[in-house]
């Protein structure tokens, strides 16, 4: 009674078109690109340079492993590395375990 009904608007909106959903998607679009070149591309990268240091380890190269542990490696496999931790002691790891290659002569002048 004292309320008046309120009623939707009939005119239709007008179409955005294409500018309007670009600039609806651009902040999304543009976020992506920001973690691609932040995020996404130096992982792949890092990746990479791993398996081409793993593939390219050879018996009598220096090492650490993810333990911490640093060696002289005896002996390669396709999956395992043998690694030599003090004179006599050998401990077998996976290959992906093994994650810097140190310059020669590093396990002497510790």
């Amino acid at each position: 009674m004292f309320i008046s009904n309120a009623y939707a608007q009939t005119a239709g909106a007008a179409d955005p078109g294409l500018m309007g959903n670009l600039t609806t998607f651009a902040p999304l679009i543009l976020m992506f690109v920001v973690m691609y070149f932040l995020m996404i591309r130096p992982q792949q990268k890092r990746q990479k340079e791993l398996k081409t240091m793993m593939d390219a380890l050879s018996k009598g190269d220096e090492v650490i492993t993810v333990g911490g542990m640093l060696g002289r490696v005896t002996k390669v496999t396709d999956t395992y590395v043998t690694v030599e931790v003090s004179a006599g002691t050998e401990v077998v790891v996976q290959k992906n375990a093994v994650t810097a290659l140190l310059p020669k002569g590093t396990l002497k002048s510790l």
